[in-house]
Formats: structure tokens, C-alpha cells, sequence
């Protein structure tokens, strides 16, 4: 099974444990030593899941950035860092500018690679590229599960 994990980059309303515990139920049914997640590499839920699944999974991990590795947010560049050994690939898909664009080609990428996506949208929120990544995975017929946070 191949998996697209998307999120809110807000994530400081939650305990580290209570996101532990979100992902061990959510994220943990998927990801047996066959698995494959893709993650994007930002802050928030992509460094929270990249963490824990690496902690705690023997699943492929590929982060994918809509840049370079170098133009992400240091808690993320951070996250990677730690995880390094664990990752089995960075796809640096080469924007030269940061933007919702660069952000949403990024998120199609990942669906596009996955049979399908789990989704932490930060609830009672506007849309934003998560439910980008989460409405294009259903244009592409593929199953999603949408856990709010």
C-alpha cells in the first residue's frame, strides 16, 4: 500500500502524545514493513507523521518538498535530519518560488504516487492545501480518510 499523508501545519493546540496517539490509530493500520508513505516536507502534521513513523513503523518513507530541502522551514529540515536513516528517498520537485502553486503541484504529486490519502485538516478551518491534496485524491477515484484535528 502506498500512502499520501497531508495536514495542517497548525498543529500546537495538540500534546505530541495526543498526536502519537492519532497516529497509531490512523496511520498505523497502513503502514505494515510493505507500505510506502509519501509526505510532504513541511512543518506541523508532515513532521509529526515523519517522526512517527519513523519511530515507530518499518514502512518506506519518502518526503517530497515543492523546492528544495534547503527552502524548508528548519523544524521540518530538522525533522528529516533526524529521521535521515529511516527515509528512503527526498523528491525535490525544483520550484523556484514557494507558493500555493509550487504547494499544490507538490500535493498532486504525492496523490498521483499513492493508492491513497490520509488527510489531518485542522478543524473548523477554511479550505487549504490539504483539502486540495484530499479533494484531488477523490478526482482521482482513489480512497482517503480524513481525520480532523
Amino acid at each position: 500500500m502506498r500512502v499520501a499523508i497531508t495536514g495542517t501545519r497548525s498543529t500546537g493546540h495538540r500534546s505530541l502524545t495526543e498526536y502519537a496517539g492519532l497516529f497509531a490509530q490512523y496511520l498505523g493500520p497502513f503502514a505494515p514493513a510493505t507500505s510506502h508513505f509519501f509526505i510532504g516536507g513541511a512543518k506541523g502534521i508532515d513532521s509529526l507523521s515523519l517522526l512517527w513513523l519513523a519511530g515507530n513503523t518499518g514502512a518506506a518513507l519518502t518526503v517530497v518538498v515543492p523546492g528544495t530541502l534547503d527552502q524548508q522551514p528548519a523544524d521540518a529540515r530538522q525533522a528529516i535530519t533526524q529521521t535521515r536513516d529511516r527515509i528512503t528517498e527526498v523528491v525535490e520537485l525544483g520550484a523556484a518560488e514557494l507558493c500555493t502553486p509550487a504547494y499544490f503541484a507538490r500535493n498532486r504529486w504525492m496523490v498521483d504516487h499513492a493508492d491513497m490519502t490520509i488527510g489531518f485538516p485542522l478543524a473548523g478551518a477554511p479550505p487549504t492545501g490539504t483539502w486540495q491534496a484530499l479533494n484531488y485524491t477523490a478526482d482521482q477515484a482513489k480512497p482517503r480518510l480524513i481525520v480532523p484535528v
